[in-house]
């Protein structure tokens, strides 16, 4: 069956949602991100803490109060061979108006169903936050970029990022073999840490199981511990030899949440916040305890029509009389907010805010978080997910790139059941993205809800428009590296 990945769960679809699809044009499925199916504000990253290149990145040793430095220009860090398409960072850029943007926000969601978004854009510039909405249906209370959502794969970033960390401290080697870590794997022997890494292991995804979307709805406050949902993959065979071929797995990022705390020697959650939320001053964001299923006040209610299942694997397709109750009215969305998502342990279950999402991101990005050995690594890191697309996705080390004309992306997104959302960095023009829905896809094209505004975001703002590329280029080997 040929599979199309249209989110953050790695969902594969069957050959008839992907001919419902394939009319929406090569760019929406050229930038769908790979996701998992998710008070105050922190300090921001000022010039006043502008070090040398050479400055010590954020690690689980280094003091919060040193750790923060201002992030590279990311046009400066990029892989070598993108470098030469860099002259005039800044040319790429539309004049960008917040009253656009705002107007562009507030009728895709409308359009969509969408019940409320949140968007915040860091440009040469200046910096844009656009909010629209409310946080809950039926409730006037319009959301910000400090309101807490579920962040879902974009918490793939950061279990890469502590992988790394522990890497660059020779605490493991990426040739590692996962059977080193955690028994019980089929091929551990054969499977890496890396290809882990980078979604090139051929284990089953669980998240494609119908018990997991069953539970969800019947059972969503549920607590999963790893073993849990380990078993449901491993029950199933896998689906290609190691290396053989790019597929989306959320087992492959439980696995390493796992080795993460048998090499640090601490839970998941407290890795997490010693070596990266807390010395970046990410004050809003937290991996919750497994039994935990709320929110942290504020925060915004997610939604989806229908079951889980369309969040986690594409399926059933809406029929036109839903897609026509939910137009007038008369078909509400669930509110799946409290979904307990230890289902997601390692791959999908970090909260955050769109504020303290920007800070991550720009850290990630301008090399605070790994050495410069480690950086390099990094950003290095993305293979062609098609071999047959060298123009369309590449993945990496729990990231995506993606290059269109002279504008390179890197980004990953999180999709869940209720959630939405993107983190992206644009570096030839030194552009920054976050943006969340709660809406996970909208009912007509079952789309990405977050995926359709970041390229009408990317489409108002840039010279040249993502929505131009075409199905040809796709084939075509990347001008950005």
């Amino acid at each position: 069956m040929i599979t199309t990945r249209l989110g953050s769960t790695g969902r594969t679809i069957s050959s008839r949602r992907r001919r419902a699809i394939a009319g929406v044009g090569a760019a929406a499925l050229l930038l769908a991100v790979a996701a998992c199916g998710s008070g105050n504000q922190a300090a921001p990253i000022s010039a006043d803490a502008t070090t040398s290149a050479n400055a010590a990145p954020v690690s689980g040793t280094t003091p919060a109060s040193t750790a923060l430095r201002s992030s590279t220009p990311p046009s400066s860090i990029l892989p070598s061979s993108t470098e030469s398409s860099l002259a005039g960072a800044t040319s790429g850029l539309k004049p960008i108006d917040q009253a656009a943007l705002q107007l562009l926000v507030d009728t895709t969601i409308k359009d969509q169903l969408i019940p409320g978004a949140v968007l915040v854009l860091s440009t040469p510039q200046g910096d844009f936050t656009v909010s629209s909405g409310t946080t809950e249906i039926g409730v006037q209370s319009p959301p910000d970029a400090n309101t807490h959502f579920r962040i879902a794969s974009n918490t793939k970033t950061m279990t890469a990022a502590v992988v790394l960390q522990l890497a660059q401290e020779g605490k493991l080697e990426l040739t590692d073999p996962v059977s080193k870590y955690v028994s019980g794997v089929p091929g551990g022997d054969s499977i890496t840490v890396e290809q882990l890494l980078k979604m090139r292991t051929g284990l089953y995804n669980y998240t494609n199981a119908q018990q997991m979307a069953t539970s969800l709805d019947d059972d969503p406050t549920r607590e999963w511990t790893p073993q849990e949902l380990l078993d449901i993959a491993f029950a199933q065979p896998a689906n290609f030899a190691p290396d053989a071929e790019f597929e989306y797995s959320n087992t492959n990022y439980v696995l390493l949440g796992l080795i993460i705390e048998k090499v640090d020697g601490k839970p998941l959650a407290t890795s997490f916040q010693d070596r990266l939320f807390g010395p970046l001053g990410m004050t809003n964001t937290e991996l919750p305890a497994g039994a935990s299923f709320t929110i942290p006040d504020p925060f915004a209610h997610g939604y989806l029509y229908g079951s889980s299942s369309i969040a986690l694997f594409g399926e059933p397709a809406y029929t036109p009389e839903q897609i026509a109750a939910a137009k007038d009215g008369t078909l509400q969305p669930t509110d799946y907010t409290d979904v307990n998502h230890s289902f997601a342990f390692g791959a999908g279950n970090v909260i955050s805010t769109a504020h303290d999402l920007v800070t991550w991101t720009k850290a990630l990005v301008g090399g605070q978080v790994l050495d410069a050995e480690y950086q390099k690594l990094w950003l290095d890191s993305p293979q062609m997910e098609d071999p047959d697309k060298p123009g369309g996705l590449w993945y990496g080390y729990g990231i995506t790139r993606q290059s269109w004309g002279s504008n390179n992306l890197i980004y990953h997104g999180g999709e869940t059941a209720g959630y939405n959302s993107k983190m992206a960095v644009e570096t030839t023009n030194d552009v920054t993205l976050v943006l969340w829905t709660t809406l996970t896809v909208d009912v007509d094209k079952e789309q990405q809800t977050a995926n359709t505004l970041m390229l009408k975001v990317l489409d108002q703002i840039m010279v040249q428009s993502p929505l131009a590329v075409t199905a040809a280029d796709l084939t075509a080997p990347p001008t950005t590296g």
